[in-house]
């Protein structure tokens, strides 16, 4: 479904209303800001659709733009990977933009607010300040030193500019109303004090705007029109406009901030704080880990942009907060993959499975198809030959009559092959089964035509020919907590809940088709899940990331427990 054929969410009847009050269709400018202090996760994505979706919609331009205004924390690598993150869902940005481009014109604002008496330098502690807050239901006290002199106030600023003063020692403060009844509103802090090299304007300067300062001024620097945010900025938006207010030309377009709810997602956490955690303690594999929500991690997990966006349109635009289950997300995952992901085989628990009646030295290449789903995927060519894996759980001795997989006496097919009997197994000393002997019916190939090949069995069987298989890591990734929503319980950290199985690492088997297989290449592993290769593969060496099973078993595993 294109853009324009969607139906309305409210953010986009707003921007309707606006048209029809006389807005111009020409002034519309949307912009996703996220501040480059970590990695973009799956509750960005919801941001990132709903913007750049807007400009799809409208055909309006959108801006990519980084609110970088705290270099203690903010890194030339996170613009790059929210940058190659946005490309990668299928995005494109009008301007890349930066706060810290708008550093000086930001000062300049910030002057005149004091040589107009509406900001203030004050010398107090943060202590001293929290203080004098007040409360929700109790007004805030005036600073002593909210009434200085103008050029007090001037030389005071202009000094902490220029590098002359300690951090802590001095802020500018907005001079607007103690007694608010929002407490943003109580003198709220403009500037601080950081002699911290920033990652693109180095030392040249030694103050940083707050964000409430910095965010509105550069929407309308920028002539943003719509600046859409997530429900916790809703009691900013009174700030905002007063901000606004102090600087706006008439003649020019006013942002309008409009707030959407956060749409969380089970099993997993977003706090960048968190993840920085699971990250520094060794939990993960660092940002990209394919267990994190992280947006690099969900594409090193095998995930499409496409199954990402579809489910950002299905969950929609809310305004209130709620949970989404993280198996809507693999919903949508396995359906975009079961149209794209070329069916190949693979054994990942092998057990040797010897055909006696088939000629030793002897191979075949059977023909199968790629996508059943899919009559433009064509097909390609298996080696077949007397020795073979086949999974050992797809053989018992003994089976009741629900198992339609191989057992003695029983008769399976093999995938795009013949019909075999199983007649025989081979044991170690502890009893564990080594192999197992079958025969094969010569004239009940796939495909052949004869009344053999037409011959119905109950199961069919991947397999991979033992001479020809590729060995290969394979990474069994799940889920990574336990519990649906592990950062919301007070009295246990979230830490507590983190699924000590969600990675398991074996070495499995695949077709010699997936030799030349590429970094994000995508499969279904036939019977097994949807899996595709890392980052971490080499010409010498697959890897392969389980991306997902071909069914949601973790709820019949989470109801059983």
């Amino acid at each position: 479904m294109d853009e324009a054929s969607k139906p309305l969410n409210f953010i986009e009847h707003i921007v309707e209303e606006d048209l029809e009050n006389g807005f111009p269709k020409e002034h519309l400018r949307f912009r996703f800001p996220p501040e480059p202090n970590g990695h973009l996760h799956i509750g960005h994505a919801s941001s990132i659709c709903l913007n750049f979706g807007l400009g799809l919609r409208y055909n309006a331009p959108v801006n990519l733009r980084f609110d970088d205004t705290n270099p203690a924390k903010e890194e030339k690598k996170y613009v790059e990977a929210i940058k190659s993150d946005v490309e990668w869902l299928g995005y494109k940005w009008d301007k890349e933009c930066y706060a810290s481009d708008y550093f000086q014109q930001l000062y300049d604002w910030a002057v005149s607010l004091i040589e107009k008496g509406k900001a203030y330098v004050d010398s107090q502690s943060s202590e001293e300040m929290a203080k004098q807050k007040g409360t929700p239901t109790e007004p805030g006290s005036n600073s002593p030193y909210r009434d200085r002199e103008v050029s007090e106030n001037l030389r005071l600023f202009e000094g902490m500019k220029n590098g002359d003063f300690e951090e802590g020692t001095h802020v500018l403060r907005a001079k607007i109303d103690m007694a608010s009844s929002n407490m943003l509103m109580r003198d709220p802090i403009m500037y601080r004090i950081l002699h911290q090299a920033h990652h693109r304007t180095n030392t040249d300067w030694c103050i940083y705007p707050m964000y409430d300062w910095t965010h509105g001024e550069s929407d309308y620097i920028e002539q943003v029109s719509h600046s859409l945010c997530t429900l916790e900025f809703a009691m900013h938006r009174e700030l905002y406009d007063w901000f606004l207010d102090q600087v706006r030309n008439p003649a020019q377009v006013r942002p309008k901030q409009r707030e959407f709810a956060r749409r969380n997602l089970s099993h997993t956490v977003v706090s960048k704080r968190k993840l920085l955690r699971l990250v520094e303690e060794g939990v993960v594999n660092g940002w990209d880990d394919p267990r994190m929500p992280t947006i690099s991690g969900l594409r090193r997990r095998g995930y499409t942009p496409e199954s990402i966006r579809n489910f950002v349109d299905t969950i929609g635009i809310a305004k209130r907060d709620n949970l989404i289950d993280v198996s809507l997300l693999e919903f949508h995952l396995r359906e975009h993959l079961n149209k794209v992901a070329p069916r190949v085989m693979a054994v990942l628990n092998p057990i040797k499975l010897v055909i006696e009646n088939y000629p030793e030295g002897e191979e075949e290449w059977l023909e199968t198809e790629n996508n059943p789903g899919d009559e433009t995927a064509g097909t390609r060519k298996v080696p077949f030959s007397r020795a073979l894996y086949i999974e050992r759980e797809d053989f018992r001795e003994e089976a009741n009559r629900k198992f339609f997989r191989l057992k003695l006496g029983g008769e399976v097919r093999l995938k795009s092959g013949y019909i075999i009997k199983a007649v025989s197994c081979t044991k170690d000393e502890n009893g564990n089964i080594m192999e197992i002997q079958c025969t094969y019916d010569p004239k009940s190939k796939s495909g052949s035509g004869t009344e053999e090949s037409l011959r119905k069995v109950k199961g069919t069987l991947h397999w991979v020919s033992i001479a020809h298989a590729i060995s290969a890591e394979v990474r069994l990734y799940d889920r990574l907590f336990v519990d649906e929503s592990p950062d919301s319980h007070k009295d246990r950290d979230f830490m507590d809940f983190v699924n000590k199985e969600s990675l398991k690492e074996i070495t499995g088997f695949v077709e010699p088709s997936l030799k030349d297989a590429k970094p994000e290449d995508r499969f279904q592993f036939q019977r097994l899940g949807y899996f595709n290769v890392d980052f971490d593969a080499t010409p010498e060496k697959l890897v392969f990331n389980r991306t997902v099973g071909l069914r949601d078993t973790w709820a019949k595993i989470q109801e059983k427990t």
